[in-house]
């Protein structure tokens, strides 16, 4: 059980977890996650740490694409945001890169979902680990971790 799950299992959300044999020389983990799961790449995002206004704040959004960094520093109201270093990201969230779940993060920071996620009945996110992912409704994405949604891919 990872802190996602539990979160998950707590708010009495419909879920589902997927495991795979994580491949330790995958170059995109989310990529990864799409292709052992044989799902559509569309559908698994990926969460990144961002930092605006010197606060750090979480983008979640599909692995095909790249974070738009102007169009989430306007998510949240400012005009620069720069990507945080590794180790800040792993410290906030108390997880590890390729690992990092926008749920049961160890702080709550703010956090943009990229819209394209509306359209989706669900979407795969990493379940706090690599080679663990859980599908999930992104309206309860949302409402779970106070997130909100705009266009932040390039």
């Amino acid at each position: 059980m990872t802190p996602a799950i539990n979160v998950a299992k707590k708010a009495k959300i419909s879920f589902q977890v997927h495991q795979y044999e994580h491949d330790a020389n995958a170059e995109s983990y989310g990529l990864e996650a799409a292709e052992k799961l044989n799902i559509d790449p569309s559908l698994v995002f990926k969460t990144l740490l961002a930092e605006v206004d010197k606060q750090l704040v979480v983008a979640v959004l599909p692995v095909s694409h790249q974070l738009n960094l102007k169009s989430c520093a306007a998510s949240f109201k400012a005009k620069k945001a720069v990507m945080a270093k590794v180790e800040d990201a792993e410290r906030a969230t108390g997880y590890v890169v390729g690992g990092i779940s926008p749920l049961g993060q160890k702080k709550r920071l703010k956090m943009v979902i990229d819209s394209s996620a509306q359209h989706l009945q669900t979407i795969f996110v990493s379940a706090g680990r690599r080679g663990l992912e859980i599908e999930l409704a992104s309206s309860d994405l949302a409402q779970l971790t106070g997130a909100i949604f705009a266009d932040v891919c390039a």
